[in-house]
């Protein structure tokens, strides 16, 4: 019986400052808190679906040094199955250096290091063994993501694709996908269309169910999800809520939705609960830390 969901994807070290405003170019900004995190969006999104009780399979590629140590041994404590994660020899783990201002917003500059190194010969037969749905980003190489998506197709297993960081996708990335999930930003760059009300949406959505995906959801920000699919379409708000930090909210979405939808909840229901979950993870710093459990959606 297929059980396990699988997220194959990066995880990197967030080293996190806050600070008033954004510095110009040239400009030196004295910020306040500093905060060292696990993240990478595969990391984040798998810890989210972990404490909402999914049961995870992670695949990622860190490097030979301490920060992958942490994240591997970080990632087991919340019960993930960390069996298919892989160390480059080569390359140092994942970084990511995040400035976050007073209204919540963020700035974030990433260098990839051995998430960049993971390939299809990292990832095993029995990496998909009893997986019913899997997700996947693009903090990883381009040719691993296609291999995986085809794989899953091979092997009858739902994928959902969350397109981030943005960047063009060719019709091999979409066709046959179960889900997408793109925020406004991404969905311009990849349907050419601007973002700037609902028959926008409509027109964007019409785009991707033309390059094969099944199901779209386009991610709002604080306005909450556009979804479109068989038995739903329309925008479904997110709850309103006072912003500290807004890393990893649309990570935590994503982990949120795949735990529901692997409940077997519709995709209206699972979209409501995950903009619950990240509506919770704005309130607080950080990545993976800003992650709800279940008791905390239950009691909302």
């Amino acid at each position: 019986m297929k059980q396990k969901v699988l997220i194959v994807g990066s995880s990197n070290t967030d080293m996190v400052v806050k600070t008033e405003y954004f510095p110009k170019p040239g400009e030196t900004v004295l910020g306040g808190t500093f905060l060292m995190n696990p993240g990478g969006k595969g990391a984040n999104q798998a810890v989210a679906a972990a404490r909402l009780g999914a049961d995870v399979r992670f695949v990622a590629k860190t490097g030979d040094d301490v920060f992958g140590k942490q994240a591997r041994d970080g990632l087991s404590k919340e019960g993930i199955d960390t069996r298919f994660m892989s160390e480059s020899p080569t390359l140092a783990s994942g970084v990511a250096l995040i400035t976050v201002d007073t209204q919540g917003q963020n700035e974030i500059v990433v260098a990839s290091g051995a998430n960049m190194d993971l390939h299809p010969a990292d990832i095993p037969d029995d990496a998909f063994e009893d997986v019913k749905l899997a997700l996947l980003q693009l903090e990883i190489p381009a040719g691993t993501v296609r291999w995986t998506l085809a794989k899953c197709a091979e092997k009858q297993i739902r994928a959902i694709l969350n397109p981030a960081p943005a960047m063009r996708l060719g019709p091999e990335l979409l066709s046959g996908l179960y889900l997408i999930t793109p925020n406004e930003i991404e969905t311009e760059l990849i349907t050419g269309i601007p973002i700037d009300g609902e028959e926008s949406l409509q027109k964007a959505a019409a785009y991707f169910f033309e390059q094969g995906v099944q199901h779209v959801i386009i991610t709002l920000g604080s306005k909450g999800i556009y979804l479109a699919s068989e038995d739903f379409t329309g925008i479904i708000p997110a709850p309103v809520v006072e912003a500290v930090d807004s890393t990893a909210a649309g990570d935590v979405f994503n982990g949120a939705l795949l735990k529901a939808l692997d409940h077997g909840e519709t995709l209206e229901d699972a979209s409501r609960f995950a903009c619950l979950a990240a509506a919770i993870s704005v309130t607080r710093l950080g990545a993976q830390s800003s992650a709800p459990y279940q008791h905390e959606l239950a009691s909302h």
